[in-house]
């Protein structure tokens, strides 16, 4: 699973209401696995938006952070029940429900499409622009890397963060300014939780995307007018054959 916590906000268990004020608790459980180890359970007490006491499992006890939870921090460590009640969530409430989660959802992956193109550079600007457009993928933690015949590429890269879709999938767009070598192989390289290995795509410098699509175009235009003039020569010839040529004196 990827690398970056996971946190899962749980029910808000408590709020009470006097005169305006109110005063809740939060149970959050982090999480990069299904392990017990890899689990926090986190208990806070907010009042008035100001957290002012909560019980850290990997801390073992209440932290206090304004003077009403130091005061109830140093009191409710000293009773071992209530210690051993909050280690106790831990287990039963994260452990439950996180493991309900990762088999439903967070186990799922969609593997990246990849798309390399060239970008015409702006003026002034000679080195030539490649993108490497990644989109559609799931989950969101992704590494993107440019190689320059098999060897990494640092200098002069460009990378956005991971952007959502709107539909539940990520994209990250990547750009590197070069200066074409002859006989060289540029590569866009993919690591993603969804591929059984890294996904290389290489770029074909022979002819740019733009052009391509001029030469497509062109061929198109070319291929119909070819039958547009055969179907007008057809037509002209059998009309030609059905006229009755009539001799003059």
């Amino acid at each position: 699973m990827a690398s970056s916590l996971l946190c899962w906000l749980l029910i808000i268990i408590t709020i009470n209401a006097a005169d305006g004020f109110r005063e809740y608790g939060v149970s959050r459980c982090v999480f990069n696995s299904t392990d017990l180890n890899d689990i926090q359970y986190i208990r806070s007490y907010i009042y008035n938006k100001l957290e002012f006491i909560r019980f850290d499992s990997n801390l073992g006890r209440f932290v206090g952070y304004t003077e009403l939870g130091v005061k109830n921090a140093e009191n409710w460590n000293k009773d071992p029940s209530k210690i051993s009640g909050e280690k106790a969530q831990k287990e039963t409430v994260c452990l439950h429900n996180i493991g309900n989660w990762y088999p439903a959802m967070l186990t799922k992956s969609v593997a990246p499409t990849v798309r390399l193109y060239s970008r015409t550079p702006p003026a002034g600007h000679h080195p030539s622009m490649l993108v490497c457009r990644v989109y559609d993928f799931y989950p969101k933690t992704i590494k993107v890397q440019w190689l320059r015949d098999g060897q990494e590429v640092t200098s002069d890269v460009t990378t956005t963060d991971e952007m959502e879709d709107g539909d539940w999938y990520y994209q990250v767009h990547s750009q590197l300014e070069y200066t074409p070598r002859s006989a060289e192989r540029i590569s866009c390289r993919v690591e993603h939780v969804s591929l059984k290995e890294p996904l290389i795509t290489d770029w074909d410098p022979s002819m740019p995307e733009s052009e391509r699509n001029k030469l497509a175009i062109g061929a198109s235009g070319l291929i119909l007018g070819l039958i547009l003039s055969l179907a007008g020569f057809i037509y002209y010839k059998r009309k030609v054959k059905g006229r009755i040529l009539v001799p003059t004196s």
